[in-house]
């Protein structure tokens, strides 16, 4: 069952609210059952009998699973329930709480185990401020004119991205929307900075999932990456640079008003 996309304009107390109705019809639809395996409670469940799954792999649907709301801001991860559900033995995923910690997925506390972090805004701020920076000195450094066929694969990421949204899949979408910006910073030829952009992305997933949700900046995102290609076409790094900036904004601006909800 795919994610429906939620009218454009919401009110801001109700934008979690709908964000995580919208992604809870089938937080299953991504995982790979098993024959073993059972579903209780909407969420998928292993027998204990089966081989433990790889380190990589727990850390992987975890984080998806947070990304997606499967599991919600400020949520408890119990150790026995990710056992089940992820079909691993508890020494690994401790070591996947460990390196979820590490990543900014999860928070850990004294005498309350682990939970899903909510950034705060003042940590919202300063990790956009610190992608702003990184992101827009990356434009400024990619080689123009792009070559014909970098710039190709470009187009074709955002044909993928443009059927994702047409489908109305929110999880394709993000992972399409990821592809594009990637490919994007990739030609800047500097791998160590590109490294640390996606590092950046990364911990802003979950902000980021915030506007996936509402066609209005869907359309905009869509709009917006059009307008990048055409800068790359044109050799045009002013343009490039600025929409680098305000690509950034909605995402960040939204889950502000999510924080307002989480707190109230």
């Amino acid at each position: 069952m795919r994610a429906r996309v939620l009218p454009a304009c919401l009110p801001s107390g109700r934008i979690i609210d709908n964000l995580i109705d919208s992604l809870g019809e089938d937080p299953t639809r991504h995982k790979v059952q098993a024959p073993d395996e059972t579903v209780a409670s909407g969420r998928a469940t292993r027998s204990r009998r089966s081989p433990s799954r790889p380190l990589h792999e727990v850390v992987s649907c975890i984080a998806d699973d947070i990304v997606f709301r499967v599991y919600h801001p400020r949520e408890r991860l119990v150790e026995d329930d990710l056992m089940q559900r992820y079909g691993a033995k508890r020494h690994v995923v401790r070591r996947a709480l460990a390196e979820l910690e590490r990543d900014g997925y999860v928070a850990r506390k004294p005498n309350s185990g682990a939970q899903v972090r909510a950034l705060s805004a003042k940590e919202t701020r300063e990790l956009y401020a610190v992608r702003e920076i990184l992101e827009t000195s990356c434009a400024r450094m990619i080689p123009l004119p792009v070559e014909p066929r970098r710039l190709q694969h470009l187009e074709k990421l955002q044909r993928e991205h443009v059927a994702a949204i047409k489908s109305k899949d929110v999880r394709a979408v993000f992972r399409a929307n990821v592809a594009f910006h990637e490919a994007i910073f990739r030609l800047c030829d500097n791998d160590a900075l590109v490294d640390a952009i996606v590092d950046f992305a990364r911990r802003t997933h979950p902000v980021r999932l915030t506007t996936l949700v509402t066609e209005q900046y869907l359309d905009q995102a869509r709009r917006e990456h059009d307008e990048m290609l055409r800068a790359l076409r044109k050799g045009d790094r002013a343009r490039l640079v600025t929409l680098c900036t305000r690509h950034l904004k909605p995402a960040f601006e939204a889950y502000l008003r999510t924080i307002d909800h989480l707190n109230g």
